[in-house]
């Protein structure tokens, strides 16, 4: 197996590694290599039939696609089509069902009493004067500052606790700078212009996207295993753990994982009717359950059978994939120094670093997208069809 001969080499085949290998191959005319140590293509947004029932289940969690931008909407198109699905979560308290995030059909199920907007918003006001939110010395003091104590108690509380594995009043009140709360019936998740889900799934999507002669895609290969057999001086974007490719010199960055258990129901054709619900009581030890057949409704799945996924929440450990950036201090000056060897790599060595593993940064899909696209047009463009350096600066998306 030979590594010579091409003109960009892309470690990852995520969403970010494989806009940057498209635009180069069909921008560029460039032969681009994409390696992947997974045995499959596209990262955490990797999605397959489940082989007893058909049903199409993401293996690495729930992605729903959404975004405002219309650059990178306009780009995505060109791969896939989309549904006209909207997300919209439920969320378990205590034997009863609510319509989540917080809103108004939230506080009067809640509350026992229908409330206009107004006196929904004044008690709100009264229940979230316990604390000053500028004065919170931990996330509880912050969230009761934000929607009160007794929706924190219930919405909250639990749920933070099973996410973080720690008393929210031993957590940064950072962590939770805003808890929007609408004051209008309205349950949709996201308030993107654009949203939906391709409509033959993401590896369909993912697999159209390297579909292009000038771009070979390897799996199964770890970049550390043949990087010394890649040519000196090939221009490199690299999409893994940044604390990784420096082989841990600063110390490891923290991450919170996910773990999933996937269940065939046989004696039921949909078990929660919708796509998420989450609890959050704090005696049940997952976060959320997955009823995937619920994304794509216009399918002709089985009716008497269906899949769950539960998911569960904890800290990474070495080897754990990398879920969530932590960001406490210690990560932030780890962060920092990290970043300086990245950018003496990249004047040095060619390596540009991006996503979410790279930049130690939580990014949506769409933002994956359209920071590669903008990592094309501020450094690979100019690079290969202006002769400049990699190390100029880059704007972020």
């Amino acid at each position: 197996m030979t590594y010579a001969g091409y003109d960009l080499v892309v470690v990852g085949s995520g969403f970010f590694g494989l806009t940057v290998a498209e635009r180069a191959a069909a921008e560029l005319n460039k032969r681009v290599l994409v390696l992947d140590r997974r045995s499959h293509i596209g990262g955490n947004a990797y999605s397959e039939p489940e082989p007893e029932t058909g049903i199409e289940v993401h293996r690495y969690g729930a992605h729903l696609f959404h975004t405002s931008n219309e650059r990178v909407w306009e780009y995505v198109n060109r791969f896939t089509s989309f549904t006209n699905y909207q997300h919209r979560v439920f969320a378990r308290f205590d034997g009863q069902v609510y319509p989540f995030p917080l809103n108004l059909g939230l506080i009067n199920q809640f509350f026992g009493k229908a409330h206009t907007p107004d006196e929904a918003r004044a008690l709100i006001a009264e229940q979230a004067g316990e604390f000053d939110s500028k004065d919170a010395k931990n996330l509880e003091e912050k969230a009761i500052s934000l929607i009160g104590r007794p929706l924190y108690e219930a919405f909250v509380k639990g749920y933070t606790a099973k996410q973080w594995q720690t008393d929210p009043t031993k957590l940064d009140p950072a962590i939770i700078t805003r808890l929007p709360v609408r004051y209008t019936f309205n349950n949709r998740y996201f308030n993107d212009t654009f949203e939906g889900l391709p409509v033959d799934g993401y590896t369909a999507w993912l697999e159209k996207m390297a579909d292009h002669p000038n771009i070979d895609v390897r799996l199964d290969v770890d970049y550390f295993d043949v990087r010394e057999e890649i040519p000196a001086g090939t221009p490199t974007v690299y999409t893994g753990p940044l604390d990784r490719y420096f082989d841990y010199a600063e110390g490891e960055l923290g991450w919170r994982t996910l773990d999933f258990e996937t269940e065939v129901l046989r004696d039921t054709g949909d078990f929660q009717g919708t796509s998420v619900m989450n609890y959050n009581d704090a005696d049940v030890p997952f976060t959320r359950i997955h009823e995937f057949r619920h994304f794509h409704p216009e399918r002709d799945y089985p009716t008497d059978k269906t899949v769950i996924v539960r998911e569960y929440s904890r800290f990474a450990e070495s080897g754990d994939e990398p879920y969530y950036p932590i960001n406490t201090s210690d990560d932030r000056g780890r962060l920092q120094r990290y970043r300086d060897l990245a950018r003496k790599e990249t004047a040095n060595a060619g390596v540009l670093f991006g996503g979410r593993l790279g930049t130690y940064k939580y990014l949506d899909m769409h933002m994956a997208i359209g920071s590669a696209l903008t990592m094309f047009e501020n450094r690979l463009r100019p690079y290969f069809a202006e002769g400049r350096a990699l190390s100029g600066t880059e704007s972020e998306d």
